[in-house]
């Protein structure tokens, strides 16, 4: 799907881990230097937003084998300006601010605004399930399906907190 993208020329998707225990889809892309949002929103035009990598690094040209053979170990390790940053918001309210740091933890970024996006962030379907398994922890209802249809903090927050008072 990458490649249907007006500018992209090739495109390698795999799935990196290169903090431990932290697997993310990492997009490579040859052709011309495109927006984040831009690929992002293409994709999402067309995959469910679990599919959609959350890092993209545009290079040059992809690194072959010399059997002609994409070199997946010479692909580089993607750096801060791959991924989507949002200006930020500072959280909210308890469950705000209880959702920013698991998240800051579990995807292992440094801090969480209202408007980021769990998915944009680096996370993935395992991630949300660990989540949900600290929520409970924490004493609250939450659901995996919740996170992919309201993916960013403020949006998560309010469905949970609403599910909160449900019970």
């Amino acid at each position: 799907r990458l490649t249907d993208i007006g500018g992209v020329q090739e495109a390698a998707v795999l799935a990196r881990e290169d903090v431990p225990g932290d697997k993310r889809l990492v997009a490579y892309y040859t052709g011309a230097r495109l927006e984040i949002d831009v690929l992002r929103g293409h994709l999402l035009e067309h995959l469910p937003d679990y599919m959609v990598p959350a890092v993209f690094v545009h290079l040059d040209a992809l690194p072959l084998s010399p059997n002609g053979k994409l070199d997946r170990k010479a692909l580089p390790v993607p750096d801060q300006a791959s991924v989507i940053t949002r200006e930020y918001e500072a959280p909210v309210g308890e469950v705000e601010i209880l959702l920013a740091g698991l998240w800051a933890e579990l995807l292992n970024v440094e801090r969480v605004g209202r408007h980021d996006n769990f998915f944009e962030l680096g996370g993935h379907s395992l991630l949300a399930v660990s989540l949900i398994g600290r929520l409970r922890q924490e004493g609250m209802e939450a659901e995996v399906r919740a996170l992919f249809e309201q993916p960013t903090l403020a949006g998560y927050a309010a469905i949970t907190e609403r599910m909160e008072i449900v019970l």
